[in-house]
């Protein structure tokens, strides 16, 4: 199997649980959920994405035509070779990215001993041996992937309301303020239920903040 790749790049995690902490990104290129292109997006389910993953013209992106080639490029982009402490962490990203990721480019990146996370929109069920999974359910989307390591929701969004999810089977849950232009009075509100409801944690975009990619 091939892979479409919009990039891969270093950086920090900048959501939820993992924040802060260094990582290979790979995204991969298509969604199930919106084309990527703005003249479709009022048509699609999800209408508040942020993430260029159209096509395949990204740093690093491309056809990577087996899973031995896509882990050598992320295995290239990490930092840390040299440093004992420092563990290899790739988040598989997207669009969609349980579109591709697959249990061949699992067990490739296991083998160079990576640590995987994966951010999905939880409509396709996760294959076997991601170390994380982060699930960002989209209301009007029928959510599969109802456990997982994280849940986080952007808040607010008619038709997802948190309290639909607090019973699923996740440790961590995260309520992210939606990036919109109203966004400091959004942000007020999303802490809000939070301090009412404290078994959510008020996520943030680190590197929105930090102004890095």
């Amino acid at each position: 199997m091939s892979y479409r790749v919009k990039e891969i790049f270093y950086s920090l995690q900048g959501e939820g649980y993992h924040s802060g902490r260094p990582a290979v990104f790979c995204r991969f290129a298509a969604c199930n959920l919106w084309s990527g292109k703005e003249a479709d997006r009022q048509k699609t389910i999800c209408k508040f994405c942020d993430t260029n993953f159209a096509g395949i013209d990204g740093s690093e992106g491309g056809v990577y035509e087996n899973a031995a080639d896509l882990a050598e490029k992320i295995v290239q982009l990490w930092t840390g070779k040299n440093d004992k402490f420092a563990h290899p962490f790739v988040v598989c990203t997207g669009g969609e990215p349980l579109l591709q990721l697959d249990e061949k480019l699992i067990a490739a990146l296991h083998k160079e001993s990576f640590e995987i996370a994966v951010e999905t929109n939880g409509t396709i069920v996760a294959p076997p041996g991601i170390d994380w999974i982060c699930v960002s359910p989209k209301a009007g989307a029928e959510l599969v992937q109802d456990c997982g390591h994280e849940l986080k929701l952007v808040y607010p969004q008619p038709g997802a309301e948190p309290e639909e999810y607090i019973d699923l089977d996740f440790k961590y849950f995260f309520l992210q303020p939606l990036d919109s232009p109203d966004y400091k009075e959004t942000a007020r509100k999303t802490l809000e239920y939070v301090l009412a409801h404290p078994q959510w944690r008020l996520g943030l975009q680190l590197h929105k903040i930090l102004g890095i990619k």
